[in-house]
């Protein structure tokens, strides 16, 4: 099995465990190649879905840092219960999610798949045949013990001498119960007169979350599922666990959990700067608020292709939305400041004055949005490396501006007939002042 943009590979074996390796494949450049990461991605999750005996996942690095790695869905389930327990609740998880089709891969790093010896002492046979339990605990760690007594150089350099029994009488249970101990009274005894050997399974690690026992969940999600239906859905699921269970989450959707809501908080903060700005320049409330009127509505239309799923909400697509807070605004300002102005030297009410003000700035707001546009058609095309990325960034502004430009158009006008300040009487007022203080002098 080959795949024809590969540059090179890695593996590093034993990084979870003895049967665990993890491993990477460097492809060559975008010239070199005619698929992009997401298509050879699943072309090589289906090829080693039919590997026998094992679980391979395909997944790609996290395209911004900050991540601890692994698979992007990572939920910790912690509890104070044993490693019985939790693994039982998190079979039943993985089963939830098999079944919900919203991931591609399903997973989780406790598995009952370790065997292990375990040697039971029978202290009062031992006792009545006149063994010690320190004579038993020293056979056994020279038996298999494998520990370092001393050293000895050779050639110049030094060895470590470890005593241990030949291979052939270590390897399974049985042969170590053929060994034989001497007693007190120097007679030797066979080691399964006073030991009794069992073979059992345990968990392959135990894993420590906040002084918690604890199982991680990991998952990739199918293509076209978001990190915040993924996400989502597993709160569901980990908000229905019985008492004595909690949830915390790893990889990209801590960081999606943590830094998600952020674009509110954005958001509503670029809003307020541009508002306080625009106040200040208008010396008025009103205005700055009938000329943000048409924001909302051109958010609505960025948030069309996220609906379609032709992207997802990431760090790129939420600047695309807070940067279209301040390019909507530009209609806005050259409709109203002029229709400040014709109210005040014109002596227009304000249904003509916006009415008039819209005509003359249409090919102003219309250029604008044209250039703003045309600017941006390049990164709807591009391709390469961050391909991605600039794709997102230019699909939401896009979008919003060709909504936003619309509704400025017929909206704005309508709110400002209604809502904007009256100018006209505004100067009539100052102009019969100056002509009183004109009479007077």
């Amino acid at each position: 099995m080959s795949l024809p943009e590969t540059d090179s590979t890695w593996i590093i074996n034993g990084t979870d465990g003895p049967s665990a390796s993890f491993g990477g494949i460097n492809f060559d450049g975008w010239k070199g190649r005619d698929r992009n990461a997401n298509q050879i991605q699943a072309d090589l999750q289906n090829r080693v879905a039919d590997v026998e005996g094992s679980s391979i996942f395909a997944f790609q690095l996290a395209s911004l840092p900050g991540s601890v790695g692994g698979l992007p869905v990572q939920m910790v389930l912690r509890s104070p219960l044993g490693y019985p327990v939790l693994f039982d609740t998190m079979e039943e998880i993985k089963q939830q999610a098999r079944e919900s089709g919203l991931f591609v891969v399903v997973d989780s790093d406790l598995d009952y798949n370790n065997p292990v010896v375990q040697i039971t002492i029978d202290r009062a046979k031992a006792n009545t045949l006149g063994i010690r339990m320190q004579d038993i605990g020293e056979s056994l760690s020279l038996l298999v013990g494998e520990h370092y007594i001393n050293r000895f150089g050779m050639d110049g350099r030094s060895y470590d001498v470890i005593p241990q029994s030949i291979r052939q009488q270590r390897l399974t249970p049985a042969a170590l119960a053929g060994h034989y101990i001497r007693t007190q009274d120097n007679l030797l005894i066979p080691l399964s007169t006073v030991v009794n050997i069992t073979t059992q399974v345990e968990p392959n690690k135990l894993t420590q979350f906040n002084q918690q026992n604890a199982a991680i969940f990991q998952a990739i999600p199918a293509p076209g599922v978001t990190m915040g239906q993924a996400v989502a859905f597993l709160e569901n699921v980990a908000n229905s666990l019985p008492a004595g269970f909690s949830h915390d989450w790893q990889s990209d959707a801590r960081q999606f959990t943590q830094e998600g809501n952020t674009l509110v908080f954005a958001f509503i903060a670029a809003l307020i700067i541009i508002y306080l700005v625009l106040a200040a320049q208008y010396e008025s409330l009103v205005d700055p608020l009938i000329i943000l009127i048409t924001v909302p509505l051109s958010i609505c239309g960025a948030l069309v292709p996220l609906a379609l799923g032709m992207v997802t909400l990431n760090i790129y697509t939420q600047i695309g939305l807070v940067t279209l807070i301040g390019l909507i605004s530009k209609h806005g300002i050259l409709m109203v400041e002029f229709a400040n102005e014709l109210q005040v030297h014109k002596n227009l009410n304000r249904r003509e004055a916006i009415i008039e003000a819209a005509k003359i700035r249409l090919r102003p707001v219309l250029m604008t949005t044209a250039a703003m546009v045309i600017g941006l058609i390049p990164l709807l095309f591009a391709s390469g490396a961050g391909a991605n990325s600039r794709y997102g960034l230019g699909l939401i502004i896009v979008s919003g501006m060709l909504v936003g430009t619309l509704f400025t158009l017929f909206v704005l006008p309508t709110m400002y007939s209604f809502l904007a300040r009256n100018h006209q009487v505004s100067a009539q007022t100052e102009r019969q002042k100056q002509l009183q203080q004109i009479s007077e002098q």
